[in-house]
């Protein structure tokens, strides 16, 4: 079950001091990095055969890692299995906003591209059910699983990829 917060929207990663945005790019993840600065193990995540698993970076600083996450090719829709911010993108003193949600538009493309309407899944905690409601528009499939539907899922991908 995903347990993140997006904690804000933007069209690309922004300075949460200076308001300064940094171009983003999405690329798949080819080391894992060490495990003490993760929540997840992500070493293992690779090691799932059907799953990807990609990193957010900046095109000034491609080695800095910001987010990641973990995806895989269902039949029909993209399915989200894992989602972390790096340690320094966590909590009250975050350096960065915006990264949940661009690699949230980065599933969501990923999906147009595959032919699948831009359907993207996720299994949510309950406590944040309606936070992915409100702030990315995913909806209710079954219990804790939710979607992203085809104009929520287009409203992100115009946000983050011109």
């Amino acid at each position: 079950m995903l347990d993140f917060e997006i904690d804000k929207l933007t069209n690309s990663i922004e300075n949460s001091v200076t308001g300064e945005k940094f171009e983003t790019v999405v690329v798949p993840l080819n080391t894992a990095p060490k495990k003490k600065d993760w929540l997840f193990d992500w070493k293992i995540e690779q090691t799932r055969q059907e799953r990807s698993i990609f990193k957010l970076v900046t095109t000034q600083n491609p080695n800095v890692i910001h987010g990641l996450i973990s995806l895989s090719i269902n039949q029909d829709h993209v399915f989200m299995h894992l989602i972390e911010n790096s340690i320094f993108n966590k909590g009250a003193k975050k350096m960065y906003l915006g990264v949940a949600g661009n690699l949230i538009a980065h599933a969501c493309k990923l999906s147009f591209e595959l032919g699948f309407d831009g359907i993207v899944v996720f299994e949510s905690k309950t406590r944040l059910i309606a936070h992915y409601q409100l702030s990315i528009g995913a909806k209710i499939l079954a219990g804790n699983r939710m979607f992203i539907d085809v104009n929520e899922s287009n409203a992100l991908v115009k946000r983050y990829f011109k």
